[in-house]
């Protein structure tokens, strides 16, 4: 059966809501030493914001999942954009780092929370065939939002300043995010008995094989999230200028696109979950080169490892969340498996700055970090058997 055409409206309205909302929360790279300066903070002081505002965000996913069950995705995605609008204006007349933690962390986190499992789980139920085609190009917003949005925040700082650059980012939230929220609807009433196959939210979590899948999302959230908030600060350390030291968020970014669009494609015919199994591995080989890299290129080939391998993973865990559930409480499944990266995206960068901070280097943590994606490779490759759907 022909998937509908809208189904790919339904995409690049997820697309372009993803790479606003995570466009910002990675610009914290490009504003990371203007809270230093300002505030005079240690690193895991200003890493803290980083880590609220994704604590928030992923904690919020279940709850947004549901509201976006029973209302649709675009009321509660255009009341996240709102939100982060909101947090950004707030956060450019900050005056201390409590005014940062409440606005960028909790407002922002709040905003992003009601956002991301929404319009990525609005995605799902359109299509069968092309599933991970469709989750992979939505996802990819995440990695064209990482890739321009960072290099824009500090092309801004850059020629005005820090405040100033925050309010431009709340004007194109509203402008972008809230466009990108108009266009998503649920799946048509034509599939509506599709939609109601599947588990509940209830069955899914008495289910062996969603705690399988949310420990490895607990397991490999600090991996995939202490080089957002950390890489640049580690290449200025090396000598690196501030825009190549940012660029390499975007790097990653591009790197994200690939492992989105191919890897997400290739997924369909080699099996979504064993691919996933393999980027989780390849993610943790790729800190070998920050561990090993004495200046600029060493970061930049790791910067496009890790995004292609964090790319890939991200746009598949929604797809083989809807493979092994259904779609009759994908959003609410989806956003309770994301709260297992809530604890992992708040203690990740924040240890990894107090580490800097007490022994002057990141070698303890990048070591950390290889053995988590070592055990949450572990548990991804329990998901791989038994086959089929779990009701």
């Amino acid at each position: 059966m022909d998937e509908p055409r809208y189904g790919w409206v339904v995409v690049w309205g997820a697309f372009f809501s993803l790479a606003a909302i995570f466009g910002i929360s990675y610009s914290f790279a490009a504003f990371f030493e203007s809270f230093a300066r300002e505030f005079a903070a240690q690193r895991a002081d200003v890493a803290l914001a980083f880590g609220v505002c994704g604590l928030i965000y992923f904690a919020l996913g279940a709850a947004a999942g549901m509201l976006a069950d029973r209302h649709g995705p675009r009321v509660v995605v255009a009341a996240g954009m709102l939100c982060i609008a909101g947090g950004l204006l707030a956060t450019s007349f900050a005056t201390s780092m409590l005014t940062v933690y409440l606005a960028y962390g909790v407002a922002i986190g709040v905003g992003i929370g009601l956002v991301y499992a929404p319009a990525i789980a609005s995605v799902q139920p359109w299509f069968t065939r092309r599933r991970g085609l469709a989750a992979g190009i939505a996802s990819s917003g995440i990695g064209a939002g990482t890739l321009v949005i960072p290099l824009i925040a500090s092309q801004a700082i850059a020629g005005l300043d820090w405040r100033d650059a925050l309010r431009a980012l709340a004007a194109g939230v509203l402008v972008l995010g809230l466009g990108a929220a108009f266009v998503l609807r649920r799946a048509p009433v034509a599939g509506a008995a599709a939609a109601r196959a599947g588990a509940t939210l209830g069955e899914a979590l008495r289910s062996p094989r969603f705690w399988w899948f949310y420990g490895f999302t607990l397991l490999s959230a600090p991996t995939m999230f202490i080089p957002f908030a950390h890489v640049s600060a580690a290449a200025r350390d090396l000598g690196i200028g501030d825009t190549r030291a940012v660029g390499l968020v975007g790097l990653i970014g591009i790197g994200s696109l690939v492992g989105r669009f191919v890897i997400g494609a290739l997924a369909d015919r080699l099996g979504r979950t064993p691919t996933l199994t393999l980027m989780q591995a390849s993610l943790g080989l790729s800190y070998a080169l920050w561990l090993a890299a004495a200046d600029y290129l060493p970061l930049a080939v790791f910067a496009v490892w890790f995004g292609l391998s964090y790319g890939a993973i991200v746009s598949l865990m929604p797809a083989i969340c809807m493979d092994t559930f259904g779609a009759r409480a994908v959003s609410s499944i989806v956003g309770t498996l994301y709260t297992g990266a809530a604890l992992g995206n708040l203690l990740g960068p924040v240890v990894a700055g107090a580490v800097f901070d007490r022994t002057g280097h990141y070698t303890p943590v990048l070591w950390g970090c290889v053995v988590l994606a070592a055990l949450a490779t572990a548990a991804a490759s329990r998901l791989i058997r038994p086959q089929g759907p779990s009701y």
